[in-house]
């Protein structure tokens, strides 16, 4: 049996951008995907911490250094600059193997930084 268990969390980080007038995803600064477990084109569920608003997209490697947190496309819609997010994306893994797993969870600081 395969069960869906947490992978990877970007907790509490600061939008940078919304930029609507982009085909869709989320901009993540590169650092803070290497911290997470995290790659480009990577499922991820964003979860709004200001407004509630919970919604899947997939991610794009942002600039490294950058502190960029940046919803594009239609999720733009969803935030507003200096909301506060939570990153998740989950994984697909054997019942035996999710008792043992450590999921990457990261908790960067104001500035977006580690």
């Amino acid at each position: 049996m395969l069960i869906e268990v947490l992978k990877s969390k970007l907790h509490c980080v600061k939008v940078t951008e919304a930029n609507l007038n982009y085909i869709g995803s989320i901009t993540i600064d590169e650092d803070l995907l290497d911290a997470a477990n995290m790659i480009a084109g990577e499922k991820v569920q964003i979860v709004n911490n200001n407004n509630g608003e919970r919604f899947e997209t997939y991610i794009i490697k942002g600039k490294r250094g950058s502190g960029c947190i940046c919803l594009n496309g239609a999720a733009a819609r969803k935030v507003q600059v200096g909301d506060v997010v939570i990153i998740i994306s989950y994984a697909l893994m054997d019942f035996e193997e999710a008792k043992s797993f450590k999921p990457s969870v990261v908790f960067p600081n104001e500035n977006n930084s580690l």
